[in-house]
């Protein structure tokens, strides 16, 4: 593959944050990109983590890069092809076809972290990143420099009931093949990025025509890329690194703004995160955070305090 890339700029999130720019060859709505952030840890390091955003989302998350740089870390994440930073005119928002397309610029990515110093890199993801991870993850088992993987609230089951789960959805999974910009109501709870934004109830400022408030419809091709992908999960994939699986001790979907919007996860259920990360073969912890939101580091201050708190204690036990 013939990657052309640029070096590293200043990147949106200001000092101490930078970016370059990974291009691809074309694929089915032509040129793609992807985009490589980093902030680096205080004394140089061997260690690395690489972060992967989840579905309409792109990396702004700098607490989570701060924890990392002070645990000494250098911090890396993506914006993968078609979100935030990465998105062309050209090309539809977060728009995928089969999950397998990101392992091209995790591969690169890791690559150019491997070529700045690092020798151990810890693979991170949240949601739709966190079941690409763990994909890439079970994928890749000789990868040299894949050390451990954390997942927040992975994306590894739809939330539905189990009647749409047999029935529709592989019927959905089926269409998205053959006619993939076909639209369906996404469902996604609307109190979501609500509850997260400083504009309306959250502590948390990022650009909301990349991480949008609401998102009626998805593409189908979506609902078959995550079926798909869904298979190597529910099966059990193999683990040849030591994982972390953590989300949050319940799941609600609220129909108004209330204290269920600020102290769960209303995305994805909770019951299947924890039912398909215990079928992963290998070195694999499960952990729940009370209170935890959908994006475990974007909850309440004593709650993400936890969720560092544990996770960098995971990270020592494990010699990460």
């Amino acid at each position: 593959m013939n990657i052309i890339e640029t070096s590293y700029q200043p990147d949106i999130l200001g000092t101490g944050y930078q970016q370059i720019t990974l291009n691809f060859p074309d694929d089915y709505e032509g040129p793609v990109v992807a985009t490589l952030v980093r902030k680096q840890a205080p004394q140089k390091t061997p260690k690395a983590v690489l972060y992967i955003h989840g579905f309409l989302d792109y990396f702004f998350q700098t607490e989570m890069a701060d924890q990392f740089n002070q645990h000494g870390y250098d911090f890396y994440a993506l914006d993968l092809r078609k979100y935030g930073r990465s998105h062309r005119r050209h090309q539809k928002r977060f728009n995928v076809r089969d999950l397998n397309e990101y392992e091209a610029e995790i591969s690169v990515a890791l690559d150019r972290i491997g070529q700045e110093g690092h020798d151990h890199v810890i693979l991170a993801g949240h949601s739709t990143g966190g079941l690409i991870v763990t994909r890439y993850a079970a994928h890749h088992p000789e990868h040299p420099l894949l050390k451990g993987l954390w997942c927040n609230s992975p994306f590894y089951d739809f939330n539905n009931n189990p009647l749409k789960k047999k029935i529709a959805l592989p019927r959905l999974s089926a269409l998205g093949k053959y006619l993939p910009n076909l639209k369906f109501p996404s469902e996604l709870n609307k109190w979501y990025t609500q509850s997260l934004h400083q504009r309306f109830h959250g502590e948390w400022d990022f650009n909301l025509e990349w991480k949008p408030v609401t998102y009626p419809f998805a593409y189908l091709s979506f609902v078959h890329a995550i079926f798909e992908a869904h298979k190597d999960i529910h099966q059990g994939a193999h683990l040849g690194i030591p994982a972390l699986i953590m989300h949050s001790h319940r799941t609600t979907f609220p129909r108004k703004w209330g204290h269920d919007a600020q102290s769960s996860d209303v995305i994805l259920s909770v019951k299947d995160i924890e039912k398909y990360a215990k079928k992963l073969q290998g070195d694999v912890s499960v952990m729940t955070i009370k209170n935890g939101l959908h994006d475990l580091v974007l909850s309440a201050p004593q709650v993400r305090q936890t969720v560092y708190q544990q996770l960098f204690a995971w990270l020592q036990q494990k010699n990460l």
